[in-house]
C-alpha cells in the first residue's frame, strides 16, 4: 500500500485519481483550496484543504503538516485553463497560468522533497498542448506556454531527483470531459485516471522524464 498525494482533487480528473487510488488500497491525500462534496463523500481520504499551489505561506503550511510522513506518489494535478487569442490577449490570465500550470508544481516538488523517499514517484499532470512540435493551430497563448514550462521543469526534475532513486513522469490525461474543458472531451475522468495510473505503475528511473499521453503513447517535446 502506497501513499500518494494529489493536488487538484476536489474534481474531475483528480477526484477520479483519488477515487481509484483510494479502491485500490493505497492511502491518498488530497490536496485542495476547498473540497468538493464529491471529494468529502469519498470514505477514508485524508483532505488537506486550503492549499492554493500559488501562495508560498499554504505550500509551507502543508510541508509542516506532512513532516516526517513519506510520500510515496505525488501527483502535481492542478491546473487552469484560459483561452487567449492573439487579437483578445490577457497578459495577466497568461501569468496566472504560469503560476498555477508551471510554477505550482515546482513549488510542491520542493515543498515536499524531505517526504520523498528512494523509490518515490513524481507525476505532473502536463498536456500535449504544451508541445512545441504538436502545435497545429496557435492560440492559448498562457496554457500552451505555462505547459512547454512545466515540461521542462519536469524533466529538470527527472534529472535532480534520479540520484535520490526517484523517477518523474509528464503526463498528457488526455481530451478529458472536465469543469476545465467546458464538459468537451472524448473520454471521462475516470478513464483518464486508468491510463495516467498504468503510466505511473510503470514509471521508473530508465524511462523517467518521459512524456506520454495516458494511452502509452510518447509525446513529441
Amino acid at each position: 500500500m502506497a501513499t500518494a498525494l494529489i493536488t487538484g482533487a476536489n474534481r474531475g480528473i483528480g477526484l477520479a485519481l483519488s477515487q481509484q487510488l483510494s479502491a485500490r488500497g493505497d492511502t491518498v491525500i488530497a490536496v485542495v483550496r476547498k473540497p468538493s462534496q464529491e471529494l468529502s463523500a469519498l470514505n477514508g481520504i485524508r483532505i488537506e484543504s486550503a492549499v492554493d499551489v500559488t501562495n508560498a505561506e499554504h505550500i509551507q503550511q502543508l510541508a509542516q503538516r506532512l513532516e516526517g510522513e513519506a510520500i510515496d506518489l505525488l501527483i502535481n494535478n492542478a491546473g487552469v485553463l484560459t483561452r487567449e487569442t492573439l487579437e483578445d490577449l490577457n497578459i495577466d490570465q497568461i501569468r496566472f497560468q504560469f503560476e498555477v500550470n508551471a510554477l505550482g508544481p515546482l513549488r510542491i516538488t520542493h515543498a515536499l522533497l524531505p517526504n520523498l523517499i528512494n523509490g518515490s514517484k513524481v507525476a505532473i499532470i502536463t498536456s500535449r498542448m504544451g508541445s512545441i512540435e504538436d502545435n497545429t493551430s496557435g492560440s492559448r497563448y498562457g496554457y500552451r506556454m505555462s505547459k512547454a514550462a512545466v515540461n521542462m521543469a519536469g524533466m529538470s526534475l527527472a534529472r535532480d531527483l534520479a540520484p535520490r532513486g526517484i523517477p518523474v513522469a509528464l503526463l498528457h490525461p488526455g481530451y478529458v470531459r472536465t469543469k476545465l474543458t467546458n464538459q468537451n472531451g472524448l473520454i471521462n475522468p475516470d478513464e483518464s485516471a486508468e491510463g495516467l495510473i498504468a503510466r505511473i505503475d510503470g514509471l521508473n528511473l530508465d524511462n523517467s522524464g518521459t512524456f506520454w499521453h495516458a494511452n502509452g503513447t510518447v509525446l513529441p517535446w
